[in-house]
């Protein structure tokens, strides 16, 4: 393999990395969107007829 092919190569690779990357952020923004947009057509449930416990965040921490 020559040296352009392989400086060619690495250079797709990092392109397509970055791409990656990319698409990765835009799902994330478009998901957070979403969330806020349902939580804000359903509002926040509320928790006054929970049991003592129920709908509280849960701490994972073992």
């Amino acid at each position: 393999m020559d040296m352009m092919s392989m400086v060619t190569s690495i250079l797709s690779m990092q392109q397509g990395n970055l791409q990656g990357e990319i698409a990765t952020r835009v799902t994330k923004q478009n998901l957070d969107a979403e969330k806020f947009a349902v939580q804000t057509l359903l509002g926040n449930p509320s928790t006054a007829n929970l049991s003592p416990g129920i709908g509280g965040n849960l701490n994972a921490v073992a």
